[in-house]
């Protein structure tokens, strides 16, 4: 084996000097080839540009753990809802909102929450309650009770 036939080296190549006129067979469009985008000035493409394509990231299902299929939904409703739909006394459950249209579904249960005031003495059986619902449902001398 003589020393000229080894395979030549990165060190020993000479870089590719472009836009040196015609002569060098590298002048004009200096190996960047005719318009496109990659001949503009400042081109960089992101290794995963596919151009007008949908992307693969796209393309491909989503994989990995989610919640919503396990998440608890509750029916929302409101102590205004409530002081306007009942009378004073009244029991107010689950049930009786569906019945009366005030809630579409039961969901998981149904939450009360403290918009509004209330000034009826009622006794809600709901499965959740806001802690303000709570106090002003007692402030106005009613009862809260979970299921």
């Amino acid at each position: 084996m003589r020393l000229e036939s080894l395979p030549k080296s990165n060190e020993l190549k000479t870089r590719k000097r472009v836009g040196r006129g015609p002569g060098s067979g590298m002048g004009k469009t200096s190996t960047h080839g005719e318009k496109g985008q990659k001949a503009r000035s400042g081109a960089s493409i992101s290794a995963w540009f596919q151009g007008g394509q949908s992307p693969l990231y796209r393309r491909l299902p989503k994989r990995g753990f989610n919640n919503t299929r396990f998440q608890t939904k509750y029916a929302i409703i409101n102590l205004s809802d409530i002081d306007k739909n009942f009378k004073d006394g009244d029991v107010i459950t689950p049930e009786v909102l569906k019945e009366r249209k005030i809630i579409k579904k039961q969901l998981n249960g149904v939450k009360v929450l403290a918009n509004g005031e209330l000034t009826k003495k009622v006794t809600v059986k709901a499965q959740r309650f806001s802690s303000i619902a709570v106090s002003k449902i007692e402030a106005a001398g009613g009862k809260t009770e979970v299921i």
